[in-house]
C-alpha cells in the first residue's frame, strides 16, 4: 500500500512537467513565427532586426565558433556560479555567529558592489591575465553578494522557538544549522541564485570583452567591430540559450531540493 501511495504522485508530477514543457515550447515557436513574420510583413531593415532564419543561417554556417564560444563561456559561469554560491552562503553563515565580522566586513561588501563591472573586469584582468581564471573570478564577483545577502535574511529568518525546541533535545549548533537553519533558508537563498545565473553569465561575457580568443562575449565584440548586425544578434541568441538553460537548471535544483516552496 505505502509504494501505491508513493508512486500515485508521479503521474500528475509528470502530467504537470509535460504540460509546462509544452507551454515553454509553445511560447518559444511562437516568438520564432512572430520574430520571421513581423521583419517581413512591416519590411524592417536587416540594419535594426535580421529575420531569425539569417541569424540561424550565420550560427549554422560557422557551427564550431559558436559551440567553442558556448562551452568556454558556459564553463566560466559555470566556475564563478559555484564558487560564488558556495562563498555566498558560507559567508553568511559567519555573519550570523559572528556579528561582530558582520559589522565590520558587510560595508565593504557593499562598498564592493557599487564598483562597475568594467572597471573591477580590468583590475581582474591585469592579476590574472587573460586566462579562463579571470572570467570565473568577475562571475563570482557578480554572484557571491545576492547569495550572501539572502542566505542570512533565510538563515535569521528561523523560527527562535524551533531553535530552543531543538536545543532543549541536546542538539549542538552545527545540528540546529544543517538540520533546521540551512534548509529553512534554502527557498530565500535560490531566490538569489536564480538571479545569479543570469549575473555570472554577464561577469562571464563582460570579462571575455577584455581579451580572449573564444567565447561567446569574443564573438559579440568581433562582431561590433565590424558592424555585422546579423552576427550580432547570432550571439545574443547564443547567449540567451545559454542564460535560459542555466536558469531553468538552477530552478530544476530548486524543484528537487525545495519541494515545499519552489516555484510552480
Amino acid at each position: 500500500m505505502s509504494l501505491v501511495a508513493a508512486a500515485a504522485p508521479a503521474g500528475p508530477r509528470a502530467a504537470g512537467f509535460a504540460r509546462r514543457i509544452g507551454v515553454r515550447l509553445a511560447t518559444l515557436l511562437a516568438v520564432a513565427f512572430a520574430w520571421e513574420g513581423l521583419v517581413l510583413l512591416l519590411g524592417i531593415r536587416p540594419f535594426y532586426l535580421p529575420r531569425l532564419s539569417a541569424v540561424l543561417a550565420a550560427i549554422l554556417a560557422t557551427p564550431g565558433a559558436y559551440a567553442s564560444g558556448f562551452l568556454r563561456t558556459l564553463t566560466e559561469t559555470l566556475i564563478g556560479f559555484v564558487a560564488g554560491g558556495a562563498f555566498g552562503v558560507a559567508v553568511a553563515v559567519a555573519f550570523l555567529r559572528l556579528r561582530t565580522l558582520r559589522e565590520m566586513v558587510f560595508p565593504l561588501f557593499v562598498v564592493s558592489q557599487t564598483i562597475p563591472v568594467i572597471a573591477f573586469g580590468a583590475l581582474v584582468v591585469l592579476w590574472f591575465g587573460n586566462t579562463l581564471m579571470a572570467k570565473a573570478v568577475i562571475a563570482f564577483y557578480l554572484t557571491f553578494f545576492p547569495v550572501t545577502v539572502n542566505a542570512l535574511i533565510g538563515l535569521e529568518a528561523v523560527d527562535p522557538r524551533q531553535i530552543a525546541l531543538m536545543r532543549s533535545f541536546g542538539a549542538s549548533p552545527r545540528q540546529i544549522l544543517l538540520r533546521l537553519q540551512l534548509p529553512s533558508a534554502l527557498p530565500q537563498t535560490f531566490v538569489a541564485l536564480r538571479l545569479a545565473a543570469s549575473l555570472s553569465l554577464v561577469g562571464a561575457i563582460v570579462g571575455e570583452w577584455f581579451g580572449d580568443t573564444t567565447g561567446l562575449g569574443v564573438l559579440l565584440l568581433q562582431a561590433m567591430y565590424t558592424e555585422n548586425v546579423v552576427a550580432i544578434w547570432a550571439a545574443l541568441l547564443v547567449s540567451a540559450f545559454l542564460g535560459t538553460g542555466f536558469y531553468a537548471a538552477v530552478a530544476f535544483v530548486e524543484r528537487r531540493l525545495v519541494f515545499w516552496g519552489a516555484e510552480q
